[in-house]
């Protein structure tokens, strides 16, 4: 929420001045830099840590439009920053590090000293996934393991696979791939699902899910790729006992965490941290502030959704400025 007297203090110096700046460099960002530089916007996109986002942590990417024979992640991000610039964006590495949206220009902080005043800013700094954090894990991300089912799951036809979780997200996630996979086994930690009665009903009533309640992940195994999984199911209070299941995909659904909170000071956010804009617009609380791609949308997330709200806060931000004349 809107909690100003909180917010980072803004450095003196030398300031430069921008007509559109753009806060990411994943799908939202980059097609919103494509739409602002084809206004002649000038638009400038600070790229944060990890340029192209999330999904240059993804191998195979079957489902963006325009790319029949698929394409890796890092390859269609790098394609759209090339069409970017090919507009004359100008794309810089670095990190925002504080903002301040209650003055106009707005002001952003770049890597703690450089200070860009924006006539308007979109945010397009999406959300990271929730990971269990073991290290197994990580050695095979982009192996096995995966926290999209609607974008990894077809890569698992046929094949037997698990979901962690034990909410709506797990849930949807589960009955997804159990109508792609032979076999699906939903890990809950809890002995009860917290998902909502709809979503619990179809869990139960898809007979190719198998629930492991009170159930734990202890490690990944296999030669490159994932092959099993290795969990510890708890028997009573001081009670417990491994559990070894054979698997060729493992799907984290614990939830996401929105890249909001160097905003959160002045935008309105949902409970989770997401970014609330008006309905059918990236408009956010602060005039000439923008939202788009993950940061906004805690229900798709998907690159080609992404890359629409991009489109649209290019757009919301060209009529803004168009206004302001």
């Amino acid at each position: 929420m809107n909690l100003n007297e909180n917010a980072p203090v803004v450095p003196e110096g030398d300031v430069e001045k921008v007509k559109c700046l753009i806060v990411g460099s994943g799908p939202a960002g980059y097609t919103a830099a494509i739409y602002a530089a084809r206004a002649n916007l000038n638009p400038v996109v600070i790229e944060g840590l990890q340029p192209g986002g999330q999904l240059t942590t993804t191998t195979e990417v079957d489902n963006f439009p325009g790319y029949p024979q698929g394409v890796t992640g890092p390859d269609m991000m790098a394609d759209l920053k090339k069409q970017a610039e090919r507009f004359g964006t100008d794309c810089r590495w670095g990190l925002v590090t504080a903002v301040d949206f209650s003055v106009y220009p707005h002001k952003v902080v770049v890597d703690e000293k450089k200070v860009i005043e924006a006539e308007s800013v979109i945010l397009a700094t999406g959300a990271t996934a929730k990971y269990l954090g073991f290290p197994t894990e990580e050695k095979y991300m982009g192996s096995g393991v995966s926290a999209c089912a609607t974008c990894d799951g077809f890569f698992y036809r046929g094949k037997d696979v698990a979901v962690v979780g034990g909410g709506d997200t797990a849930a949807e996630e589960a009955t997804y791939l159990a109508g792609l996979c032979n076999k699906v086994y939903l890990i809950v930690r809890k002995p009860f699902l917290r998902a909502s009665k709809a979503m619990q009903d179809r869990v139960f009533k898809t007979e190719n899910i198998e629930l492991l309640f009170e159930h734990n992940t202890k490690e990944l195994y296999g030669d490159g790729v994932v092959e099993g999984a290795k969990l510890i199911k708890r028997m009573g209070e001081a009670d417990e006992t491994e559990v070894d299941i054979k698997i060729d995909g493992f799907f984290v659904a614990i939830g996401h965490t929105p890249n909001s909170k160097v905003f959160a000071n002045y935008l309105t956010t949902d409970d989770q941290g997401y970014v609330i804009t008006e309905p059918d617009s990236t408009k956010t609380n602060v005039p000439g502030v923008f939202a788009s791609g993950d940061l906004k949308d805690p229900h798709y997330r998907q690159a080609i959704t992404s890359a629409g709200s991009g489109c649209m806060a290019a757009m919301d931000a060209e009529r803004f400025l168009a206004e302001r004349e």
